[in-house]
């Protein structure tokens, strides 16, 4: 029987209901200074002595009894007989409560001159001046930074009470294997815990991970007792949806209370919220980014609800790259990838699917649609949470149009001189659309004209009049892969998978098909499409398919059969206006290195003469 969700609670109704049942208690531990950055004090702390315990010169000069230096003037010279030599940090010995720069003392015959008296006290660092024993260094609840470490040091402090609470976290499924184990069919990489380790370590959690737990009710029961028992809060991944194997909504029924199962979010809306013993229980969907989406807006206030506050994202406004629709009654959070183009913050969604842990890796930034809402509109500006410095951010260069494996590459030659790439395979004429909208700094593009004319006629076309140049990437084999060296010819009969509409594969196939006079309604799978030439690779190696066409370096690196079909040249579209943006003169510099040919040799199938020349599209 399949388990349905308890009533769906809001987002804002969660927070308050896990607040009311959980009272803001605190949890300490002990850590040497140097391991407490970036932790929250759980105590003020106190200068264990003195900083200077003595006087100190501030200067280099004479220590001297200011009295004794009364009437000096330049037409009255005072000779000292009493006076001691020190440098700057020196202790000044009781009796002297002056020290007078050395360039303003003259030595003779033993004697040291002065030509104007000193007050007392000057250039003498007196006892306690940076703080005195008893002060306080810290405050409670403050976030320690790496400068605090040495005030502590200095100040006699080798150990701190920091704020934390011991979080067992427990892998549920009989399908997991750990990290480190190849899954077979039908079996999946625990990372789930380890991500949420790692995630509210970061917030100063003591994080303990218990072993995987298979689908049995008893064994689940029996370690989420032990958690319980051992932990302030206890977490478990996966279990939590309304399949026929999620026992753990029972589990904590049966050991407490089940405050929340469901809440309207996307993704992370089977999160389940429990009390045990008077320590939270969460169940935490399986699926990567639902379980990203919990911790940051479920776990995340619950930790801070104990004084683990995380410091505040930086938030800024952006223009929407593609229209955003959700449904009413939902709060949907939606990973960005952010940069800015002509002083303007723009923002390009990334996959939408909760299993797609890419679109994480791949995202700076992300926004929350309101449940309120139904959406935003392509161009709306929109409110973004950056998950990077606001300075990487800056330095995001945002590519979107055609797939090349040789484009990772590119990235990661550029990414040491600070320039990040974020990629967005929409095909080469999402990629001439999102050019035009100003929505991407270059668009990568190989779109062949009836004439047989790359790239020029398009640009042409949907940018008349703009001042565009083509950077060549390369001239690059295209052709059909299989695992039993198909041709195009032979592609009729055959199950086949293809590249989206708009994209220049897309295109390529359909003008060689004509011109060979092949219907693509003979090709079973010609609609079934994938945005990137690897997973065109990647389904024939799977079998899911017999054939696809692809560039020649996915093939080589899948290690299958290839047949070319035509050479093609692969450009790079950019404003001229932005070829001296520093970002486009360092990918610039990449494309015409000889490192750049060099990788594009070893990945195979590329003509490389033409790599990195520029020419202006006519107007």
């Amino acid at each position: 029987m399949v388990k349905r969700y308890l009533k769906l609670a809001t987002l804002e109704e969660a927070l308050l209901i896990i607040r009311e049942a959980f009272p803001p208690m605190r949890f300490s531990e002990t850590v040497a200074v140097e391991d407490s950055v970036g932790r929250i004090s759980a105590g003020a702390v106190f200068a264990s002595y003195s900083v200077p315990e003595v006087f100190l010169s501030a200067m280099d000069g004479i220590a001297v009894s200011s009295r004794d230096t009364r009437g000096a003037s330049e037409q009255n010279p005072v000779a000292l007989s009493d006076a001691l030599r020190v440098n700057t940090g020196n202790v000044v010995p009781r009796g002297y409560d002056a020290v007078i720069m050395i360039e303003d003392v003259w030595e003779e015959e033993g004697c040291w001159i002065i030509r104007k008296p000193v007050a007392p006290w000057q250039h003498i660092r007196p006892a306690g001046e940076d703080i005195a024993e008893t002060e306080m260094i810290i405050p409670s609840f403050h976030r320690i930074r790496p400068h605090d470490t040495g005030a502590l040091a200095t100040y006699g402090v080798t150990r701190i009470p920091v704020l934390t609470l011991r979080v067992g976290i427990i892998p549920t499924g009989s399908e997991l294997v750990a990290p480190g184990t190849r899954p077979a069919p039908g079996q999946v990489v625990e990372s789930n815990t380890l991500m949420a380790s790692a995630w509210l370590s970061s917030l100063g959690a003591r994080c303990t991970r218990y072993p995987i737990t298979p689908d049995d009710p008893d064994e689940i029961r029996r370690v989420i007792t032990l958690a319980a028992e051992e932990q302030d809060m206890v977490v478990v991944s996966a279990g939590s949806s309304a399949g026929t194997k999620d026992y753990t909504v029972d589990v904590i029924a049966s050991l407490g209370e089940v405050l929340l199962h469901g809440v309207s979010i996307k993704p992370g809306k089977p999160v389940i919220v429990g009390n045990i013993g008077g320590k939270p229980v969460m169940g935490m969907p399986g699926y990567p980014l639902s379980a990203v989406t919990v911790l940051r807006e479920i776990a995340t206030p619950l930790l801070a609800h104990y004084g683990l506050t995380p410091p505040d994202p930086v938030v800024l406004t952006a223009r929407l790259t593609q229209t955003l629709h959700s449904d009413v009654g939902t709060d949907e959070f939606v990973l960005l990838s952010v940069g800015k183009i002509r002083g303007e913050w723009v923002a390009s969604p990334q996959s939408r699917g909760s299993g797609v842990q890419m679109s994480g890796v791949r995202s700076n930034a992300y926004l929350r649609i309101p449940n309120r809402t139904e959406g935003f509109e392509s161009g709306e500006m929109v409110r973004v949470n950056l998950m990077v410095p606001p300075s990487v951010a800056e330095a995001a260069l945002l590519v979107t149009g055609s797939h090349d494996p040789a484009l990772d590459h590119l990235a990661d030659m550029i990414r040491p001189g600070g320039v990040v790439v974020h990629s967005t395979h929409a095909g080469s004429m999402g990629g001439v659309l999102a050019l035009k909208r100003n929505d991407c700094h270059a668009a990568p593009m190989h779109l062949l004209s009836p004439a047989g004319e790359y790239n020029v006629p398009f640009i042409q076309r949907y940018l008349p009049g703009e001042d565009i140049a083509l950077v060549t990437i390369a001239d690059r084999e295209q052709g059909i892969v299989s695992r039993d060296g198909l041709s195009l010819e032979d592609l009729p009969g055959h199950s086949f998978v293809n590249r989206q509409k708009g994209s220049g594969t897309r295109i390529l196939l359909d003008y060689e098909l004509q011109k060979r006079g092949i219907d693509p309604a003979a090709i079973q799978g010609y609609d079934r499409e994938v945005t990137t030439h690897t997973a065109v690779a990647l389904a024939v190696r799977s079998g899911e398919v017999d054939a696809g066409m692809c560039v020649y370096s996915a093939a080589k690196a899948y290690g299958l059969p290839f047949v070319p079909v035509a050479s093609e040249r692969y450009e790079l579209a950019i404003r001229e206006e932005e070829l001296d943006d520093p970002r486009i003169a360092t990918l610039l510099d990449a494309v015409r290195s000889d490192r750049f040919r060099t990788v594009l040799t070893g990945l195979g199938g590329y003509d490389t003469r033409l790599t990195g020349t520029l020419h202006r599209v006519p107007r």
